[in-house]
Protein backbone atom coordinates (compact mmCIF):
# COMPACT_ATOMS: atom_id res chain seq x y z
CA UNK A 1 0.00 0.00 0.00
CA UNK A 2 0.98 3.59 -0.52
CA UNK A 3 2.63 5.45 2.34
CA UNK A 4 0.13 8.29 1.90
CA UNK A 5 -2.62 8.34 4.46
CA UNK A 6 -6.01 7.58 2.91
CA UNK A 7 -9.49 8.32 4.21
CA UNK A 8 -12.03 5.49 4.10
CA UNK A 9 -15.78 5.30 4.65
CA UNK A 10 -18.04 2.44 5.74
CA UNK A 11 -21.36 2.01 7.52
CA UNK A 12 -23.59 -0.61 9.11
CA UNK A 13 -21.13 -3.41 9.80
CA UNK A 14 -23.40 -4.78 12.54
CA UNK A 15 -20.62 -7.01 13.88
CA UNK A 16 -22.03 -10.06 15.67
CA UNK A 17 -25.62 -9.41 14.56
CA UNK A 18 -26.87 -12.67 13.09
CA UNK A 19 -30.36 -11.35 12.27
CA UNK A 20 -28.97 -8.69 9.90
CA UNK A 21 -27.91 -11.53 7.59
CA UNK A 22 -31.55 -12.45 7.10
CA UNK A 23 -32.95 -8.90 7.24
CA UNK A 24 -30.66 -7.62 4.48
CA UNK A 25 -29.94 -10.86 2.64
CA UNK A 26 -26.22 -10.74 3.44
CA UNK A 27 -24.29 -13.58 1.79
CA UNK A 28 -22.99 -15.22 4.97
CA UNK A 29 -23.88 -18.46 6.77
CA UNK A 30 -23.63 -16.92 10.24
CA UNK A 31 -22.39 -13.91 12.21
CA UNK A 32 -18.90 -15.37 12.72
CA UNK A 33 -18.41 -15.78 8.96
CA UNK A 34 -19.76 -12.27 8.36
CA UNK A 35 -17.52 -10.74 11.02
CA UNK A 36 -14.42 -12.44 9.62
CA UNK A 37 -15.24 -11.34 6.06
CA UNK A 38 -15.76 -7.75 7.22
CA UNK A 39 -12.46 -7.79 9.13
CA UNK A 40 -10.58 -9.33 6.17
CA UNK A 41 -12.10 -6.91 3.67
CA UNK A 42 -11.39 -3.92 5.94
CA UNK A 43 -7.77 -4.86 6.56
CA UNK A 44 -7.30 -5.73 2.89
CA UNK A 45 -7.69 -2.07 1.91
CA UNK A 46 -7.08 -0.03 5.09
CA UNK A 47 -3.53 0.33 6.37
CA UNK A 48 -2.69 1.09 10.02
CA UNK A 49 -1.92 4.73 9.12
CA UNK A 50 -5.23 5.36 7.28
CA UNK A 51 -8.31 7.07 8.71
CA UNK A 52 -11.74 5.41 8.65
CA UNK A 53 -15.07 7.11 9.22
CA UNK A 54 -17.57 4.50 10.33
CA UNK A 55 -21.03 5.97 9.72
CA UNK A 56 -22.76 4.05 12.44
CA UNK A 57 -24.30 0.80 13.54
CA UNK A 58 -20.98 -0.81 14.32
CA UNK A 59 -22.51 -3.58 16.43
CA UNK A 60 -25.44 -4.24 18.70
CA UNK A 61 -23.63 -6.01 21.54
CA UNK A 62 -20.86 -4.45 23.62
CA UNK A 63 -19.38 -7.96 23.88
CA UNK A 64 -18.19 -7.52 20.28
CA UNK A 65 -16.33 -4.22 20.82
CA UNK A 66 -12.97 -6.03 20.95
CA UNK A 67 -13.38 -6.79 17.22
CA UNK A 68 -12.46 -3.15 16.66
CA UNK A 69 -8.93 -3.90 17.89
CA UNK A 70 -8.51 -6.13 14.84
CA UNK A 71 -9.33 -3.35 12.36
CA UNK A 72 -6.60 -1.22 10.79
CA UNK A 73 -6.65 2.55 10.79
CA UNK A 74 -7.57 5.44 13.02
CA UNK A 75 -11.31 5.14 13.45
CA UNK A 76 -13.91 7.88 13.88
CA UNK A 77 -17.48 6.92 14.67
CA UNK A 78 -20.49 8.81 13.39
CA UNK A 79 -23.06 7.36 15.76
CA UNK A 80 -25.93 5.36 14.35
CA UNK A 81 -29.28 4.45 15.84
CA UNK A 82 -27.84 1.18 17.22
CA UNK A 83 -24.69 2.76 18.72
CA UNK A 84 -26.13 3.09 22.20
CA UNK A 85 -23.20 2.21 24.45
CA UNK A 86 -21.65 4.70 26.84
CA UNK A 87 -19.11 7.00 25.25
CA UNK A 88 -16.43 5.50 27.50
CA UNK A 89 -17.02 2.12 25.85
CA UNK A 90 -16.24 3.55 22.38
CA UNK A 91 -13.24 5.74 23.21
CA UNK A 92 -10.69 2.91 23.47
CA UNK A 93 -11.41 2.07 19.82
CA UNK A 94 -12.41 5.37 18.20
CA UNK A 95 -10.33 8.54 18.12
CA UNK A 96 -13.55 10.55 18.10
CA UNK A 97 -17.30 9.93 18.28
CA UNK A 98 -19.62 12.38 16.55
CA UNK A 99 -23.23 12.83 15.45
CA UNK A 100 -22.28 14.08 11.97
CA UNK A 101 -19.19 15.40 10.23
CA UNK A 102 -18.52 17.60 7.21
CA UNK A 103 -15.70 16.30 5.02
CA UNK A 104 -14.64 17.90 1.73
CA UNK A 105 -18.02 19.64 1.56
CA UNK A 106 -20.02 16.42 2.03
CA UNK A 107 -22.10 15.65 5.10
CA UNK A 108 -21.32 12.32 6.74
CA UNK A 109 -24.25 11.02 8.77
CA UNK A 110 -25.75 7.73 9.74
CA UNK A 111 -29.36 8.51 8.88
CA UNK A 112 -29.90 10.45 5.62
CA UNK A 113 -30.61 14.11 6.35
CA UNK A 114 -33.74 15.93 5.27
CA UNK A 115 -33.49 17.29 1.75
CA UNK A 116 -34.06 20.84 3.04
CA UNK A 117 -30.35 20.75 3.92
CA UNK A 118 -29.18 20.22 0.33
CA UNK A 119 -28.11 23.83 -0.07
CA UNK A 120 -25.52 23.42 2.69
CA UNK A 121 -23.51 20.46 1.31
CA UNK A 122 -22.34 18.90 -1.95
CA UNK A 123 -24.03 15.66 -0.92
CA UNK A 124 -24.94 13.38 1.96
CA UNK A 125 -22.85 10.25 2.45
CA UNK A 126 -24.84 8.07 4.82
CA UNK A 127 -25.73 4.58 5.95
CA UNK A 128 -28.81 3.28 7.79
CA UNK A 129 -30.86 2.22 4.76
CA UNK A 130 -28.74 -0.91 4.13
CA UNK A 131 -29.90 -2.53 0.90
CA UNK A 132 -32.32 0.32 0.03
CA UNK A 133 -31.33 3.52 -1.77
CA UNK A 134 -32.92 6.95 -2.00
CA UNK A 135 -33.73 7.79 -5.61
CA UNK A 136 -31.73 11.02 -5.55
CA UNK A 137 -28.03 11.24 -6.49
CA UNK A 138 -27.41 13.79 -3.72
CA UNK A 139 -27.57 10.87 -1.28
CA UNK A 140 -24.91 8.15 -1.29
CA UNK A 141 -25.65 5.07 0.81
CA UNK A 142 -22.42 3.41 1.92
CA UNK A 143 -23.98 0.68 4.03
CA UNK A 144 -21.82 -2.43 3.62
CA UNK A 145 -24.47 -4.03 1.39
CA UNK A 146 -23.83 -1.23 -1.14
CA UNK A 147 -20.02 -1.31 -1.09
CA UNK A 148 -19.27 -5.03 -1.27
CA UNK A 149 -18.70 -5.26 2.50
CA UNK A 150 -15.43 -3.31 2.06
CA UNK A 151 -14.55 0.26 3.06
CA UNK A 152 -14.33 2.72 0.16
CA UNK A 153 -12.06 5.73 -0.10
CA UNK A 154 -13.31 9.28 0.14
CA UNK A 155 -11.97 9.70 -3.41
CA UNK A 156 -14.21 6.87 -4.63
CA UNK A 157 -17.22 8.60 -3.08
CA UNK A 158 -16.29 11.96 -4.62
CA UNK A 159 -15.72 10.29 -8.02
CA UNK A 160 -19.20 8.80 -7.81
CA UNK A 161 -20.66 12.26 -7.18
CA UNK A 162 -18.62 13.71 -10.07
CA UNK A 163 -19.86 11.04 -12.49
CA UNK A 164 -23.48 11.53 -11.46
CA UNK A 165 -23.22 15.31 -11.62
CA UNK A 166 -21.65 15.14 -15.10
CA UNK A 167 -24.46 12.86 -16.25
CA UNK A 168 -27.07 15.18 -14.71
CA UNK A 169 -25.49 18.19 -16.44
CA UNK A 170 -25.54 16.38 -19.81
CA UNK A 171 -29.20 15.45 -19.27
CA UNK A 172 -30.08 19.04 -18.34
CA UNK A 173 -28.26 20.34 -21.44
CA UNK A 174 -30.22 17.90 -23.58
CA UNK A 175 -33.50 19.12 -22.09
CA UNK A 176 -32.52 22.74 -22.70
CA UNK A 177 -31.55 22.05 -26.33
CA UNK A 178 -34.71 20.09 -27.08
CA UNK A 179 -37.16 22.32 -25.22
CA UNK A 180 -38.78 24.63 -27.80
CA UNK A 181 -39.59 27.13 -25.06
CA UNK A 182 -35.98 27.42 -23.91
CA UNK A 183 -34.10 30.54 -24.94
CA UNK A 184 -31.12 28.26 -25.58
CA UNK A 185 -33.00 25.91 -27.93
CA UNK A 186 -32.62 28.32 -30.84
CA UNK A 187 -29.00 29.14 -30.09
CA UNK A 188 -29.77 32.47 -28.39
CA UNK A 189 -27.52 33.30 -25.49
Amino acid sequence: MSSLRKTFLISDTHFGHSNIIRYCNRPFADADEMDQALIDNWNGVVSPSDKVYHLGDVMLSAKKLSILDQLNGTKILIRGNHDNFKLSQYTPYFKDVRATHELAGYLLSHIPVHDSQKYRFKGNIHGHTHDKNINDPWYYNISVEQINYTPITLEQAIDRYSRLNAKKTREEETVIKTNPYSQYARGAE
